[in-house]
């Protein structure tokens, strides 16, 4: 399972977050396909240009609670002194990917920022 954990400002719209998850699965040298799945934070659940972008790539979007944010916040690799202030996180797209994808997941890079639009990849482990 892979996972692309989105944080992006009000309004941000799907060429944008598209552009940030492509180049989040090329800096991680994984095709679109492998994808599995969106997640952000819930307050984010109604942001039109994420909801086309999961429609347009036939994905569901997880929506993590605060307190899922927040205990996935020691996991994170990234921290955004403005996230944290708004959101009480260290990042909400590492936050967001993480948490979806499980206790044992781990992310495959830092998240990149892409205009008004993060993300990160988070993977589940694998099995031994």
């Amino acid at each position: 399972m892979i996972v692309a954990g989105i944080g992006c400002r009000k309004g941000a719209t799907a060429a944008e977050i598209d552009a940030a998850i492509d180049a989040a699965l090329q800096e991680a040298g994984l095709t679109p396909e492998t994808l599995t799945s969106l997640a952000t934070s819930d307050g984010k659940g109604s942001e039109q240009g994420l909801l086309d972008v999961a429609a347009a790539r036939g994905l569901q979007i997880t929506l993590v609670k605060p307190a899922a944010l927040q205990a996935a916040g020691p996991r994170t690799k990234s921290f955004s002194p403005r996230v944290n202030e708004m959101f009480g996180v260290p990042s909400v797209a590492e936050g967001a990917a993480l948490a979806a994808a499980g206790p044992d997941a781990a992310l495959l890079a830092p998240r990149i920022v892409l205009g008004p639009v993060t993300c990160a990849l988070a993977s589940t482990a694998r099995e031994p």
